[in-house]
């Protein structure tokens, strides 16, 4: 029997991955760019499927066009006006339908609109864990204490890599030579 290629239930969250937010990091970005973008192309290969929040896009601009392209084509994008993802319409029943039980969860800003996510998520008895390699924000200072309340709330804090070599499991899984091309890729 075929094992399946990532576990029943998971989906990623992208939140708010976008080009006005990125320009105002350390480096404009660039570290968080690419670690997002390894992030949708490893949940794409293991077909995880993927959601993508923008906040108010109209006005602040789509989602950042590598990490948008990393994810493929069937990655759903949702316009927000509010700072958890959990106030874009649809999005909740976009994970009902998808059979969404734990969201891993990328994007920006750690103390803002990550944090408000993750507190949602899990109120509305979702597992969660936050890619905190693929989180940032302006203020790196301000990731400690969020980290410490969002561990407390029951999140799980976990480096991408590390969450997804968990899910291959090993060396046999079916993906893991195209996995480990991607590692190499966005290193």
């Amino acid at each position: 029997m075929a094992r399946p290629v990532a576990p029943p239930g998971l989906t990623l969250l992208m939140v708010d991955v976008q080009d006005v937010f990125l320009r105002a990091l350390p480096a404009a970005g660039t570290p968080l760019t690419r670690r997002c973008a390894f992030v949708a192309a490893a949940a794409q290969l293991l077909q995880i499927p993927i959601a993508f929040t923008e906040q108010v896009p109209a006005k602040l601009g789509a989602t950042n066009v590598a990490v948008r392209a990393a994810a493929g084509t069937k990655a759903k994008v949702f316009g927000k006006s509010a700072f958890s993802a959990f106030g874009a319409e649809g999005l909740g029943e976009w994970l009902r339908k998808q059979g969404a039980t734990h969201l891993l969860i990328a994007g920006l800003e750690t103390p803002i609109c990550v944090y408000l996510t993750v507190l949602e998520a899990i109120a509305e008895d979702f597992e969660v864990t936050v890619l905190v390699d693929a989180t940032g924000g302006r203020r790196p200072d301000d990731f400690p204490p969020v980290h410490r309340l969002l561990e407390t709330a029951g999140a799980r804090l976990l480096p991408s890599e590390t969450v997804f070599y968990s899910i291959l499991r090993d060396a046999t899984h079916p993906q893991f030579r195209d996995f480990t091309t991607l590692v190499k890729q966005y290193a």
